[in-house]
């Protein structure tokens, strides 16, 4: 073809999709405009990019966002979420347009950030910026795990990629970079990051601040990169979307726009960064971008070259047709394929889940926690194919690995090995992708790291928590226990600080037969948890099957009053200091004090227990002393005022661990002390 047509046809397409583009500009505006706050500039700036990617790349069924071969779309950059529920919109998704019209509003479906399970269609929640390319890592990796175990010749039902959209923020972020480091070493072919490239943050120019050489950092992570396209030119947006296909590794397209591009004055300034444009200014892109309509209007001409309903319904309909073949040759593999992608345990799961921990009881065992978790997840890999595991660097000592486990890397013929990943020191990272993971579906993640680490990823964490994703993260060397590596390593804080983040199931078992069923509730669960395990080998204790069953309630008697008479005392315990208030209880008894043992591993689980269990288990007026090798305040809401806490309310020091309990006071002598304490102080003030 000639350069003159070549020309032609550019021009001629470029006629077609600015009209598209345009809808989406002023969708946002009207939208940021009416809500009187919002990130207009992402979105004008973005809008050519989305017209690329999701008229002409992106395979979706806005009938049913949850196809399990739908490609996914993750906007990193968050803030400028009206681009989305633009696109969501006007591609035929369910989000009318009165939800547009209540962006930022009271219980619409269009919040300020993009929030998975409200939205249909947003795949991953965003706004803390560099965690949705991470998540994005982390659905390319699920999507090349499960091509790898169910696709077979001439029947291929796993075949889709992920796409980000990513600015300038998620860029400077660590956590991105550890992410994209991950996704280049392990060559996620299909995975897809395009960068909008304005040179503007919230603070001005990002020059000042932000000097990098991006396309060359990224090309050194083995990343396909496309520098320079023309952000707003839909011809070379799609064009480096099709040599992304065949890239054979992760793809970074680099796309020069002008943020807030249309908005006469203030385009290209950080003023339309994050701020309504104001009524004049929206009247003037209005005339600038020659769009006629009033607020909230798109003709039906534009709707129709945005509509993907039928385009999406074929989709599906053409892969559900191979999936039926697929059946019929495979009946297993797709039956396992349906169940692990709706998120369903196996049906002999309660079954393999009672056996576990009666094993786990009739051992009776001294383990360290990490160990028994080992064991743990070793039998739950042979019930759980899904069970994807890893570790940030440290394997050898959170023993996250187990016999069966099968490392993950890439070589030139792509993913190799199956359920195991050295995430390399990343802590971030990993729970982000992981996060990733567990919304992609069709795997259960876990990862481990120590506990004092827990600080590198608490956002994703929190986001985890947010979002309800079906992770757990694996935290050992749990208290000063671990000893000699000093209070650089020795988390005080961590376990309570966990504890605040709302939604997040924290467990702090105590031997063997708590940590199997801490498990167990971790995999059952619709929501993420930490596991909280210690260094030191701790005491197995025996328990009668009523007890076994009361683990999951998180909170339950572990032993008993001696008696029913006189002065009596509540012993709240988790983790390690279990055996320190079991030894206690003993020597109260010889002083003539009644100490119940209440074991309280999952405080969350026991909070969500009716008050007729949890008075049976701390009854009312009865005085109470918690221990925990960690920071007291935490405790005071069970204990109250004027119960006792043992517990460490400064760092810790670098000691054999058996030292530091008694240089601390964290031992049995202290907790009796501290029970006779509120004894003899509630007993005088009684009537």
């Amino acid at each position: 073809m000639s350069d003159v047509a070549d020309s032609a046809v550019t021009s001629s397409a470029a006629c077609e999709t600015r009209p598209m583009a345009n809808a989406l500009r002023m969708l946002a505006v009207d939208a940021v405009e009416a809500a009187k706050s919002g990130h207009p500039g992402m979105p004008l700036g973005m809008a050519e990019i989305a017209v690329a990617l999701w008229d002409r790349h992106l395979k979706h069924n806005p009938r049913n966002p949850a196809w399990p071969d739908r490609d996914r779309f993750v906007l990193s950059n968050g803030h400028g979420s009206m681009l989305l529920y633009a696109l969501l919109h006007l591609t035929g998704y369910d989000l009318p347009i009165d939800e547009i019209r209540r962006f930022r509003q009271w219980h619409s479906k269009t919040p300020g950030h993009p929030e998975v399970g409200v939205t249909p269609g947003v795949e991953t929640t965003t706004g803390p910026l560099g965690q949705g390319l991470a998540n994005a890592v982390g659905m390319a990796l699920a999507e090349a795990l499960l091509a790898r175990e169910f696709n077979r010749p001439a029947h291929t039902i796993v075949d889709h990629r992920t796409y980000v959209f990513a600015g300038d923020g998620c860029l400077m972020e660590g956590v991105s970079h550890e992410a994209a480091s991950l996704a280049g070493t392990l060559k996620l072919d299909k995975l897809t990051v395009l960068y909008d490239d304005n040179g503007i943050s919230i603070d001005g120019h990002v020059a000042q601040w932000f000097a990098d050489d991006t396309p060359a950092r990224f090309a050194a992570y083995g990343w396909h990169v496309v520098r320079d396209v023309d952000g707003h030119d839909v011809e070379a947006v799609d064009r480096a979307l099709r040599g992304a296909r065949a890239a054979g590794r992760p793809t970074l397209i680099c796309c020069r726009t002008v943020i807030g591009k249309g908005a006469p004055s203030k385009a290209g300034t950080h003023d339309v960064h994050g701020a309504p444009l104001g009524a004049a200014e929206v009247a003037a892109t209005r005339q600038a971008l020659d769009w006629p309509y009033p607020p909230f209007s798109i003709p039906d001409d534009i709707r129709a070259s945005w509509d993907a309903q039928e385009r999406g319904e074929a989709a599906e309909a053409d892969w559900s047709r191979r999936f039926a073949a697929y059946r019929r040759h495979y009946p297993h593999e797709a039956a396992e394929f349906a169940r692990r992608m709706e998120g369903t345990l196996p049906a002999h799961w309660r079954d393999a889940v009672q056996a576990m921990l009666r094993d786990a009881n009739g051992a009776a065992q001294s383990l360290a926690t990490r160990k028994a978790s080992q064991q743990a997840i070793a039998v739950l890999a042979r019930v759980l194919p899904e069970l994807l595991g890893g570790s940030a660097d440290l394997t050898g000592s959170n023993l996250t690995d187990w016999p069966a486990a099968q490392a993950i890397h890439a070589d030139d013929g792509g993913l190799q090995g199956g359920n195991y990943l050295h995430y390399g020191v990343r802590e971030f990272g990993m729970s982000a992708v992981m996060n990733g993971v567990a919304l992609h579906r069709g795997h259960i993640p876990f990862g481990g790291t120590f506990l004092t680490f827990s600080d590198y990823a608490r956002n994703a964490l929190r986001m985890a928590a947010l979002m309800k994703t079906r992770a757990v993260f694996v935290f050992t060397h749990d208290s000063i226990g671990l000893g000699e590596d000093g209070p650089t390593h020795q988390p005080v804080e961590h376990a309570a600080s966990l504890r605040l983040i709302p939604g997040l199931d924290v467990w702090r078992p105590c031997d063997t037969v708590e940590t199997a069923r801490a498990w167990a509730s971790a995999v059952e669960r619709e929501g993420p948890t930490c596991l909280l395990l210690s260094r030191q080998t701790l005491p197995f204790v025996a328990r009668d099957d009523a007890q076994i069953d009361a683990i999951e309630r998180g909170g339950y008697v572990l032993r008993d009053w001696p008696r029913a008479e006189g002065e009596r005392v509540v012993l709240i315990a988790t983790g390690s200091e279990v055996a320190l208030a079991l030894e206690a209880a003993t020597l109260l008894a010889e002083a003539g004090v009644a100490a119940r043992v209440v074991s309280m591993p999952c405080t969350s689980a026991f909070e969500r227990q009716p008050p007729a269990w949890r008075d049976a288990v701390l009854p009312p007026g009865v005085p109470r002393v918690a221990v925990e090798a960690g920071v007291r305040a935490f405790w005071r809401q069970y204990v109250g005022l004027e119960g006792g806490v043992v517990g460490i309310d400064r760092f810790g020091e670098s000691a054999p661990a058996a030292a530091l309990f008694e240089h601390f006071q964290l031992n049995a002598n202290a907790v009796v002390q501290e029970a006779r304490r509120v004894t003899r102080h509630i007993t005088r003030r009684a009537p």
